[in-house]
């Protein structure tokens, strides 16, 4: 194992994160508040413990599949010890656990909370909450990849390690560049989006702030009520149509920037997540209709709230914990769904969810039919055992870890529903959930013991379980 390597590679994203924290430093000068303190004592820390990192270069940088997860797993987990401290230090959070969860659930882009009054946070807090889902959305390693050097192998393990999804490939004939076109066209996404909310008359800090969480498909707001608190139907309606457009895969977007637009609607996850948001859609607003005074106002809260769910965002524009069990059921289904692979949202993914529904279907034609041979196919290519069976081995551990998650919840005295939807929405980064910890509510009530359990199922369900698995494993850590 290269610990040289993954030592030193930990060291330049702990630069790059007080790289990172200077914008809500500059955001606690612009509001003159005291918090560039502990921004300052923050990124003091990180650039000392980066640079002792650094004090060991690696004699070669050859690394394989193993030391990738480990990379991946560790990044994450130090850059949310560190990132809790400016939230601690600054006693807006008084304890660091509850801080660390607060950053956590930001990196990971879950939107879960444990802040019972958010807009008694100062400015630069609140930004850096939103910053990190910004951060977190893309990747930390895709970020550090695009801008650091890197050879093609390296890269690619990290990458994989990284990326949500079944598989990931390269865009163009490099990692490096293909790291920064995914980082272009997210900015640009975002830029774009922050300009439309400005113009439909959100204040510019709150369309910023907005915009990172949406770009995340995070969820954090600066306003107790979510999006519900600017009363704006225009903005509900483009971060509806945002949210839609980032849980789509980026890959189709590039396709799109090199004039192969045609190509996009031929992908089948696309299709199938099409599908989903508006069957999803067509049926919440049926069901909820009665309790509106208008169809149109129905339409829009249940689009809002199926595409906030789906992409695993977790904004709010209607308590839907009040609808009738039917919309609530299909809301929670979502939840474990999710978007697209390779997009910014969570959960088991539509690739899987599209590939685990065509192999039950192919093995109840074997039981029919045992002599004939249909193949299994997924954008139009034959699925091979080892997608397959990587596949099954993240369903087993996926379930695994969310039954362990409960079983650890139920110490605590909540209801089956708030620690199910709990556990839910965290490993699939969603946010809310259902009852104690729905769109009204928060995760301040749990014990330390079920936040840390919470904690690590947001790191997980993040990082599609393995590269947070590994570290537990003791043969990861293995010289050979």
């Amino acid at each position: 194992m290269n610990v040289r390597y993954i030592i030193n590679m930990l060291g330049k994203l702990l630069f790059i994160e007080a790289l990172l924290m200077l914008a809500p430093f500059i955001v606690a000068i612009i509001y003159g508040e005291n918090t560039i303190i502990a921004f300052g004592i923050s990124m003091a820390i990180l650039l000392m413990v980066g640079g002792v990192s650094l004090l060991f270069p690696p004699k070669n940088n050859t690394i394989r599949a193993r030391e990738g997860l480990l990379i991946t797993g560790l990044a994450w987990i130090l850059m949310s010890l560190f990132g809790a401290l400016p939230l601690w230090l600054s006693h807006e959070i008084p304890h660091y656990l509850d801080a660390l969860f607060e950053v956590v659930s930001g990196f990971t882009t879950t939107g879960a909370s444990v802040v019972l009054d958010v807009e008694a946070m100062s400015y630069s807090c609140l930004f850096w909450r939103s910053f990190t889902h910004f951060i977190g959305g893309m990747g930390v390693l895709v970020f550090a990849l695009a801008i650091l050097p890197a050879t093609g192998t390296q890269s690619m393990h990290l990458m994989r390690a990284e990326v949500p999804g079944p598989s990931v490939g390269k865009l163009v004939a490099k990692i490096r560049l293909t790291a920064r076109l995914l980082y272009v066209i997210y900015v640009v996404m975002t830029m774009i989006l922050f300009l439309l909310l400005m113009i439909g008359g959100m204040p510019v800090y709150d369309s910023l702030v907005t915009s990172f969480a949406t770009a995340g498909t995070g969820g954090f707001s600066v306003k107790a009520a979510s999006i519900a608190a600017y009363a704006n139907p225009y903005a509900e309606v483009v971060i509806t149509i945002f949210m839609l457009l980032y849980s789509v895969n980026f890959n189709l977007y590039y396709l799109i920037l090199i004039g192969k637009a045609g190509s996009i609607f031929k992908n089948e996850e696309l299709r199938w997540f099409l599908a989903i948001v508006a069957s999803a859609i067509t049926a919440v607003t049926i069901n909820i209709y009665p309790l509106y005074q208008n169809f149109w106002h129905a339409l829009r809260d249940s689009s809002f709230q199926v595409a906030t769910i789906l992409s695993t965002t977790g904004f709010a524009t209607a308590n839907y914990d009040l609808w009738p069990n039917f919309a609530r059921t299909l809301l929670v289904i979502l939840m474990f769904l999710g978007a697209c692979s390779g997009s910014t949202g969570g959960g088991i993914k539509i690739a899987r969810v599209a590939v685990i529904f065509k192999t039950a279907v192919n093995q109840v034609r074997k039981q029919l039919f045992p002599r004939t041979v249909v193949p299994v196919k997924f954008e139009g290519k034959l699925l091979g055992d080892q997608m397959q069976s990587g596949i099954t081995s993240y369903m087993f551990a996926y379930i695994a870890v969310v039954i362990f998650s409960i079983l650890l919840l139920s110490f605590d005295a909540f209801s089956l529903t708030t620690n199910f939807t709990a556990v839910a929405a965290c490993i699939n980064n969603i946010g809310p959930g259902l009852d104690v910890v729905g769109p009204t509510g928060n995760y301040a009530a749990f014990s330390p013991l079920s936040k840390i359990v919470l904690i690590f199922d947001m790191l997980a369900g993040r990082l599609e379980l393995f590269p947070i698995l590994v570290l537990f494993a003791p043969v990861a850590w293995k010289k050979n």
